[in-house]
């Protein structure tokens, strides 16, 4: 048995701005929260919500993750760019070049997103978020791949990517060079075990993969833990129906 993705949260210092934002450029429906939270259901009822909680992490660089949106002409890439920074977002340079397809954004928190060219073979049939593009080692990949039972869609150059079997959204890790860690992630994963496993079963199950629990506490009574990375990621205690 293996986790499920329950969410892909952001702590802000203003989350109901923050997910007022990404309802905007995403089309989600926003709807309230445990703890002054705020919630983005996935559009279909099923897939991972976005969650957005109380939270104070400075800026320090550059986000280990970020979203890359999809785009299916140059019209709607203009169209999403346009809404995006009519919302609040803004364009940032990262180092890309004039030559590259994709849009570099930030949302009004400052973090980072890439709205992507249409023809982008390896986001095709994704849907609109087309990947959560991460900063990160093989190790990492092929423990996430174990740890939610998603098969390995790229392994090659120490770049991996996993995806449901359902389909999706991927998950993506760049390889290597992978920067230091400085400070807690502004974004994190939140698991919830398989219906019939246990909270600490499941967590026993992540560390013997190679995941670890520093020993804090996490939001909603879940446990705190590390990947193999040293990104945080949280694992619930139930699966509300929010």
């Amino acid at each position: 048995m293996t986790s499920q993705l329950f969410a892909i949260c952001f702590r802000s210092p203003r989350p109901s701005e923050a997910a007022r934002f990404w309802s905007e450029v995403l089309g989600r429906q926003p709807a309230g929260g445990p703890g002054g939270g705020v919630v983005l259901p996935p559009p279909d009822g099923a897939g991972f919500r976005i969650r957005f909680l109380p939270g104070q992490e400075p800026k320090t660089g550059e986000n280990r993750a970020h979203f890359d949106l999809t785009s299916t002409s140059p019209e709607d890439q203009r169209a999403t760019v346009a809404r995006a920074l009519e919302h609040g977002g803004r364009h940032i340079d990262v180092g890309q070049t004039p030559d590259e397809g994709h849009v570099v954004l930030a949302d009004p928190d400052g973090n980072e997103f890439c709205v992507i060219e249409p023809g982008n073979e390896f986001l095709a049939g994704t849907g609109f978020i087309g990947a959560l593009a991460c900063d990160g080692t093989r190790e990492v990949g092929y423990f996430w791949s174990r740890a939610l039972g998603w098969p390995l869609v790229w392994d090659q150059d120490e770049e991996t990517a996993v995806q449901s079997p359902d389909g999706g959204t991927k998950i993506t890790w760049g390889g290597p060079p992978v920067a230091p860690k400085t400070g807690v992630n502004r974004l994190f994963l939140e698991l919830a075990p398989a219906d019939g496993i246990g909270l600490e079963a499941e967590c026993e199950r992540l560390v013997g993969l190679g995941a670890k629990r520093p020993g804090d506490g996490a939001d909603d009574g879940g446990v705190l833990m590390l990947d193999p990375d040293g990104n945080e990621f949280t694992v619930r205690a139930s699966q509300p129906h929010f």
